[in-house]
């Protein structure tokens, strides 16, 4: 198939992509053929599986509120662990975490953090060429062959020795790869990003004791993570791999998903190494899982941190639970970008990364996540003055105590027209920017990825269908508070030097239509990714 066609691919995949330069040393016959094995396989049960997330949450609309399952109390209570964790995962002090364009990879490898999270979800824009050049730069880098030159002239390559251990994140099973159809159906994008890495990588990274390790999103149920272990076991067998080689972490980041940790660990126990506190999905969750529910609205993102009951309760139970059976309870992420124009700014900031890590270390967290490496001293010097040995597996937390209503009970807080506003600026530069193909974007010397943009537009959305909510100087929120708010975004933005600065209105535009609908959309990047080539 010439550069540039399109048409049917080996084994039954429609390929809508052009296949450009180097795109088919991805996308070989041999390749293609596995994909649609994993798709013909597991694509059933997917579909099945969402289904049944759209039950849930139907019943949660109707007011039923998310408990601990009856029909698994014997795990929960079971006496079991985890399989061992390996060499190169008993020590992840510090991960970063960052899409996967060339020099990203080659600067997280080199930055010296424990692990990096090449991220194919929330930090990356799935383009096309996103996705298939991603690919290309991890072959590269898991064989050591990755340099980037910048147009400063300026090289990038790897360095000798000390590089990171790679973990790769794929989309979560609610996304879709529109440019490959089987059966004239969308593929998996979680099958899609795992099964190329794992066709071209696997082999190479078990044989050097470096994985293959992969991180798993946005899971609400522990039959999602069973299907997770099916779809790596098929993959091992199918590559001549030995079961259970492939390794995972998996995101709690889903309201659902945190009264089933031990199921999600058991369904994975074979080959699950930890759980992470994936706290901004984890906020936008609870708004999406209470959506309909006016008792439970929560107050502006900025009032929402890690000490608020709620999320202290979610964290300390994630480290009871992982500990308890073996594996490690990774923190959050620290989102800052180092402020190199004012230095009591940046001070500042870094003595708020500071506290943060040190609440995590304390707790009893294994170790945890920055956004940029000028943040992996701050955090390393943390976890290493508290944390002496590789991990804190030993800290049982029996102390800790949580029950149902406290990982639900809102906190308070208010809603202030700054709040309001930047709900809005937020949520439209980060779209216009992932538009433009751009998925891990600063705003306000915060590295954002699309997390931040779904707590923006359900925020809104929540404010303005759940009635009564007010701003606190008293001002109603409504629709032409909102209307009027966002018809006066452009203004409010930077008028120059803008990620995305051509797609404002498209953004906008899109950020209108999903508020005013009458049902929340379940996730921005669903219809986005129709506007996307």
């Amino acid at each position: 198939m010439a550069a540039g066609d399109s048409g049917i691919a080996p084994g039954g995949i429609q390929l809508r992509g052009a296949l450009k330069p180097g795109y088919g040393d991805i996308l070989t016959p041999a390749a293609l053929d596995f994909l649609g094995e994993l798709q013909h396989r597991f694509g059933p049960t997917r579909d099945r599986l969402l289904a049944e997330r759209k039950h849930r949450q139907a019943r949660y609309d109707a007011g039923e509120l998310p408990d601990f399952r009856a029909d698994t109390r014997a795990i929960r209570e079971g006496d079991w662990s985890v399989a061992e964790v390996p060499e190169a995962l008993r020590d992840r002090r510090v991960e970063i975490t960052g899409p996967v364009d060339r020099k990203m990879i080659v600067n997280a490898l080199n930055s010296g953090a424990r692990v990096f999270m090449a991220d194919f979800e929330d930090s990356t824009s799935p383009t096309w060429d996103n996705l298939l050049q991603g690919q290309m730069n991890l072959r590269d880098a898991v064989r050591r062959q990755i340099d980037f030159t910048a147009e400063n002239g300026k090289h990038y390559a790897l360095k000798a020795e000390g590089l990171a251990t790679l973990m790769v994140r794929p989309r979560g099973w609610h996304l879709p790869e529109k440019h490959l159809r089987f059966d004239d159906v969308p593929m998996s994008g979680s099958l899609f990003d795992f099964g190329l890495f794992a066709f071209h990588n696997a082999e190479r990274l078990h044989a050097e004791g470096r994985g293959p390790f992969f991180y798993l999103p946005k899971l609400e149920a522990c039959e999602e993570a069973a299907l997770w272990d099916e779809v790596m076991a098929f993959a091992e067998v199918r590559l001549g791999l030995p079961i259970g080689c492939m390794k995972a972490t998996v995101l709690i980041e889903t309201l659902p998903a945190v009264f089933q940790m031990h199921e999600i660990l058991h369904a994975l126990r074979g080959r699950i190494v930890g759980l992470n506190c994936g706290r901004w999905d984890y906020i936008f969750s609870c708004i999406k899982t209470f959506r309909r529910h006016a008792d439970r609205v929560l107050p502006e993102r900025g009032q929402v941190g890690m000490t608020v009951p709620f999320l202290k309760a979610y964290s300390e139970l994630l480290i009871q639970t992982c500990h308890r059976r073996g594996a490690h309870a990774m923190g959050g992420m620290a989102a800052q970008i180092p402020i190199n124009d004012d230095p009591v700014a940046n001070e500042e900031a870094l003595a708020r990364v500071q506290a943060d890590k040190l609440r995590e270390a304390l707790a009893g967290h294994d170790g945890t996540w920055v956004a940029h490496p000028g943040l992996i001293p701050v955090a390393r010097a943390v976890f290493d003055e508290h944390m002496p040995g590789p991990n804190q597996l030993a800290r049982r937390r029996e102390d800790v105590i949580v029950e149902r209503n406290t990982l639900i009970a809102p906190p308070a807080g208010t809603i202030s027209r700054a709040g309001f506003l930047a709900n809005i600026d937020v949520c439209v530069r980060y779209t216009a920017a992932w538009l433009d193909g751009l998925g891990c974007v600063p705003i306000h010397h915060l590295m954002e990825d699309a997390a931040t943009a779904e707590i923006s537009r359900a925020q809104l959305w929540q404010w303005l269908h759940v009635g009564g909510q007010a701003l606190d100087d008293g001002t109603p929120i409504d629709f032409t508070l909102f209307d009027a708010a966002l018809a006066g975004v452009a203004e409010r933005l930077p008028k120059q030097g803008l990620p995305g600065q051509s797609r404002i209105a498209e953004a906008a535009a899109l950020l209108s239509e999903l508020t005013h609908a009458q049902e929340l959309a379940e996730f921005l990047t669903l219809p986005a990714y129709e506007l996307l080539a």
